[in-house]
């Protein structure tokens, strides 16, 4: 008897059930249902309840640009106006924090310093700077020397800063030097860097108070022909605004140079090189040199060292 009471007791209570899920199921899924706006309880910023005071309107959102800010090489442009030293969390102990870019560094490259056997003369040119990341005082000297006292020299005194992230421009003096010629003066103006694909330029205006101009340029690129055995093509160009009588030069392309230099480096900081160099002369710079009983065209073999501290 007991077990004929449980069952129609299931009988009775199973469609009763089923029909009360399905009821719920039906109130969750149908697409006329509307969803609770829970907009009506966010409270506004006075602590009331406002309805729809905090609703979110992404139709204003659009996409950021890839473009980096002028800004974005200044390492306290997204900082809220707080440093390293000032602000709560300053540091002012005997050890100030400096970052990376902060500190003063200072280098000498030696970029080639060269003798030449068929024409018995050495060169070199050498580059010394000290300053941050941004901005250097930059010192370049080139020129070379005979045995028998013959010297010509270009010394520059330059301040760079740096307006992009593989580009520094550079402001200052040079002052020219001769054993034979008139010794010139000048104001300096240029760029200097890395152009893409690894080349190295330089472009330089020069302008002297006795109303001689000049522009220098040169470039020069590193072929790894192994992680040690470095091929290195430069090529140099000068260009001037007016005949230099004193100092025999011509204006326009005055004259202009294609070198090689194979070096081997022991270590990054010490490699020696041997190289040949091709040099040119043209318009009234040629025919001063003709006059002067020498040829426009010079071959030149050389070897050198190159070292950096």
């Amino acid at each position: 008897m007991s077990r004929l009471a449980i069952f129609l007791l299931y009988v009775v209570l199973t469609p009763i059930a089923y029909a009360q899920n399905s009821h719920v199921h039906e109130a969750h899924s149908s697409p006329t249902t509307q969803p609770e706006d829970h907009s009506a309880h966010m409270p506004t910023t006075s602590g009331s309840v406002e309805p729809n005071s905090m609703a979110h309107d992404h139709s204003a959102m659009t996409m950021e640009s890839d473009v980096a800010p002028a800004n974005a090489r200044d390492p306290h442009a997204y900082s809220a106006g707080y440093t390293h030293d000032a602000g709560p969390y300053a540091y002012t102990g005997p050890n100030p924090l400096m970052l990376a870019d902060e500190h003063t560094f200072m280098s000498v490259l030696a970029d080639r310093v060269e003798y030449s056997p068929d024409s018995n003369e050495s060169s070199y040119e050498i580059q010394a700077w000290r300053g941050d990341s941004f901005n250097r005082l930059v010192f370049k000297t080139q020129g070379d020397f005979a045995r028998g006292g013959d010297y010509e020299n270009q010394s520059e005194l330059l301040w760079g800063h740096a307006f992009s992230a593989f580009w520094d421009s550079q402001f200052g003096l040079r002052v020219d030097t001769l054993s034979e010629g008139k010794n010139r003066q000048w104001l300096a103006a240029g760029i200097q860097g890395l152009a893409p694909y690894w080349f190295e330029l330089s472009a330089t205006v020069y302008v002297s108070g006795s109303g001689q101009s000049e522009l220098a340029f040169d470039s020069e690129y590193d072929l790894l022909l192994t992680q040690r055995l470095i091929l290195q093509p430069r090529l140099e160009l000068t260009v001037r605004g007016k005949n230099d009588i004193e100092n025999q030069l011509g204006s326009g392309l005055s004259d202009a140079s294609i070198g090689l230099r194979l070096r081997y480096e022991f270590s990054r900081q010490l490699a020696p090189f041997v190289g040949i160099e091709f040099e040119s002369s043209f318009g009234d710079s040629a025919k001063f040199l003709e006059n002067a009983g020498e040829g426009r065209r010079d071959t030149r073999y050389f070897a050198g060292v190159r070292f950096w501290f």
